[in-house]
């Protein structure tokens, strides 16, 4: 994997822009990891792909991340302050092994889920039925005491143990923060997902640029590819002197 240049950063957020969340992480790791074919991207964990994305988050950001959250009891807002050490785990799997479980006369075989599985569900607008779609894709075999047992007829205490036990596989794939309110002590558990923060940020450094380039390039005469060919300090200084 490699970092991304500022032009190519550009052009996976035009890209993007019109993407499902999904597809705009694939987006990036294709570009970023030219090595690496498209398809055994695709077939990564979903904690091994944000593994990925959080360490070119990092290249292309800093390790500092800053986020908001609100309190669920009294409606505060806090301030998120951490680092991308202190939520990656790198999580040791092969996406295509096979997992297995037993519980309670069941026997479970199952892989873990990927980006593919998430494009299937994609258009989902039932959570559970998502949710459910989801299991019985990545279930690969189950039995009852021996004999073959129907996917779609687990029962719901199967499938629960089958996710939790993915979640310990690839723990990288389900960050919870342990939030605390300074003001009404309420403590809770939020998601952070780096797909969707990483965009944010990709969102808001494309629009800040574009509007650089347009300065300096109405300024000085300037191709927009040698405005982002420029290091971020050089480009700085420019824009300095133009508002003088």
């Amino acid at each position: 994997m490699r970092p991304l240049s500022s032009r190519e950063l550009l052009q996976v957020w035009e890209w993007g822009e019109t993407q499902h969340p999904v597809d705009r992480a694939l987006t990036l790791l294709v570009l970023a990891c030219p090595e690496t074919s498209p398809e055994k991207l695709t077939q990564l964990s979903i904690g091994q792909r944000d593994t990925l994305l959080l360490t070119l988050r990092e290249w292309t950001f800093g390790s500092d991340l800053n986020s908001l959250a609100t309190c669920p009891s009294c409606g505060e807002y806090l301030e998120l302050n951490f680092t991308v050490a202190d939520i990656q785990v790198s999580p040791e799997v092969n996406p295509t092994q096979e997992h297995s479980l037993s519980f309670a006369d069941y026997e479970v075989s199952f892989r873990l889920p990927n980006s593919s599985d998430l494009a299937t569900i994609a258009g989902h607008q039932d959570t559970l039925a998502a949710r459910q779609t989801l299991l019985e894709i990545c279930v690969l075999v189950a039995s009852y005491q021996g004999e073959s047992f129907s996917i779609q007829e687990l029962p719901s205490p199967v499938m629960e143990a089958v996710v939790e036990k993915m979640a310990q596989a690839d723990p990288q794939a389900d960050v919870q923060l342990a939030l605390s309110c300074p003001g009404c002590k309420h403590q809770w558990q939020a998601t952070f997902d780096i797909v969707s923060y990483f965009w944010s940020e990709i969102n808001a450094w494309a629009k800040r640029i574009l509007l650089e380039v347009h300065t300096l390039a109405s300024a000085y005469g300037w191709g927009e590819a040698d405005i982002l060919a420029m290091s971020p300090r050089r480009r700085q200084l420019y824009l300095e002197m133009v508002s003088q």
